[in-house]
């Protein structure tokens, strides 16, 4: 196992304080070197959109995210992992999800986080529902392509 760190996941449907949550995972943490971040938003999509909707089976996402996190932990030499996903109606400009990975040294940091976001854009348990701003029913969000080909590229062996 490359690295140390017992990933800290949670589902909520509380927002959360970025600063905070970076403050947290490295608090006393002398060998932390670097910590990349990666928080993602609710956008409006020109206007259209009053909110999305974030739906999950409590458990199972959880359960899916924490093993994602184990791979990234056993991959890279990491001191810190969290991953916070939002659930519920999130308004444009709310935050969704974070991703802090904490590391001795940059690379890897930014290699997990970067592997956990395309792991969590194209596979995570999440389905999303759009609520239009003109009131109109809105549709489910499919997965896109794009998502899915970032995600293979982190496949065993390559």
């Amino acid at each position: 196992m490359a690295g140390a760190a017992v990933p800290a996941i949670r589902i909520q449907r509380e927002d959360f304080e970025v600063a905070a949550e970076i403050a947290a995972l490295t608090r006393g943490r002398a060998d932390i070197g670097a910590v990349v971040t990666f928080s993602g938003l609710c956008r409006d999509e020109q206007g259209t959109l009053s909110a999305l909707e974030l739906e999950h089976y409590p458990g199972m996402a959880e359960a899916e995210i924490g093993r994602i996190a184990a791979e990234a932990v056993e991959r890279w030499p990491l001191q810190g992992l969290t991953v916070i996903h939002r659930h519920g109606k999130i308004a444009p400009g709310e935050n969704i999800v974070l991703v802090v990975a904490a590391s001795s040294h940059r690379q890897a940091a930014f290699e997990a986080a970067n592997f956990l976001m395309d792991y969590l854009k194209s596979r995570a348990p999440f389905w999303k529902k759009e609520h239009l701003a003109d009131g109109s029913a809105g549709g489910w969000v499919e997965a896109k392509e794009a998502d899915d080909k970032a995600a293979d590229r982190w496949k065993s062996g390559e």
